[in-house]
């Protein structure tokens, strides 16, 4: 009985310890910079301007990422480039939805906030393209 006592009470204790928050690394352009080039890159350029090698096969041509701000007034669309990133707003390019990649961005959930306040919660993989994004705006 006292065996029993003590194992349930380890596994109490060992799950108290795995529910505590674990302090996570911050959001990293750096990073999205090195995602962009292995997962972007093909389609938008490794200048984010639209002219990747792929584009010419593609049914849309790939936006240029340098102007998203600029077309928008001069504000970052946040929530937009998170949903097309992440596969909730698809765009059809290609024969498949953009991104092809999304499934593997998700998890690790961390939110950035749009030029409004509003936080939207996203992967930490497409956090680090969204602040990546952000950097090489014109």
């Amino acid at each position: 009985m006292r065996s029993i006592r003590l194992t349930t009470l380890a596994g109490f204790f060992g799950l108290a310890f795995a529910l505590l928050p674990v302090p996570g690394r911050a959001q990293d352009a750096a990073e999205g910079g090195a995602l962009y080039q292995w997962y972007c890159a093909t389609c938008h350029g490794i200048d984010g301007t639209g002219a990747g090698p792929m584009s010419p096969v593609l049914l849309v041509q790939p936006t240029d990422l340098t102007g998203l701000g600029a077309a928008e007034g001069g504000v970052f669309p946040l929530l937009r480039v998170v949903r097309r990133i992440d596969g909730s707003d698809p765009l059809v390019s290609h024969g498949s939805a953009m991104p092809v990649y999304g499934p593997m961005f998700r998890g690790d959930e961390v939110a950035l906030k749009t030029a409004s306040g509003q936080p939207v919660l996203m992967g930490r993989a497409v956090a680090d393209l969204v602040l990546y994004l952000q950097e090489i705006q014109k």
